[in-house]
């Protein structure tokens, strides 16, 4: 049993996507508990992945093949996870913000929260403040997290903030801001709740907000 999670650990680890599609199949069949699989082989795998980049080992392109490695794992283990009522690590919306058409920095944060056993939706681009504010109502999102690249989008965070505040929200939900001109002193100046500069610490940023709420 040990064996197939190893297998599974180690396929994502190199980006090996029919690996762990393969891996994940064999586990199943196994009669490996699909909580297993998801913590000690899929997620434990993306947290090393989080900590290879952030030691410089792994960059965007290893991280990026990793994370779709798991994602075609997690489709598989997905109908067997609502099965099994496994609890999600936390609701998000990601989207990047009105007038802003960047996505390669918002997929690979969205790929990371899944690989974190976050549920995601995912915006798409240039999503408008009050699509943010409709994932809450209606979806129940508990984290809204905004990306922005373009300093003349950056804006755009501030007023989908204030959308939020505006539709009485803003206490039930946690933002988190990233993109290249995003900083700390950006994140406290519009009220954002936290702010990243890489996937890794995304997903950190995230899990520290879910556990503290």
């Amino acid at each position: 049993m040990e064996e197939k999670l190893s297998a599974i650990y180690a396929a994502i680890l190199e980006g090996n996507l029919a690996g762990t599609k393969d891996g994940v199949g064999s586990a199943l069949e196994a009669g490996l508990e699909p909580g297993n699989i998801l913590n000690e082989g899929m997620i434990a795998a993306m947290k090393e992945v989080g900590r290879r980049f952030e030691e410089g080992d792994y960059y965007v392109p290893e991280m990026l093949v990793s994370a779709r490695a798991m994602q075609a794992g997690l489709s598989l283990l997905k109908p067997r996870l609502v099965q099994s009522n496994i609890k999600s690590a936390g609701r998000v919306a990601i989207g990047t913000v009105k007038g802003d058409l960047h996505d390669i920095g918002k997929n690979l944060v969205a790929l990371m929260l899944e690989g974190a056993g976050f549920e995601v939706k995912d915006l798409g681009v240039d999503v408008p403040p009050e699509k943010f504010v409709e994932a809450i109502t209606s979806g129940d999102a508990e984290i809204i997290a905004l990306s922005a690249l373009l300093t003349t989008t950056m804006p755009n965070m501030k007023t989908t903030i204030e959308a939020i505040r505006q539709a009485g929200l803003r206490d039930k939900v946690k933002i988190i801001i990233s993109g290249a001109p995003v900083t700390q002193a950006y994140a406290n100046q519009i009220g954002a709740d936290g702010f990243s500069v890489d996937a890794s610490r995304a997903v950190s940023l995230a899990q520290s907000l879910v556990n503290n709420s």
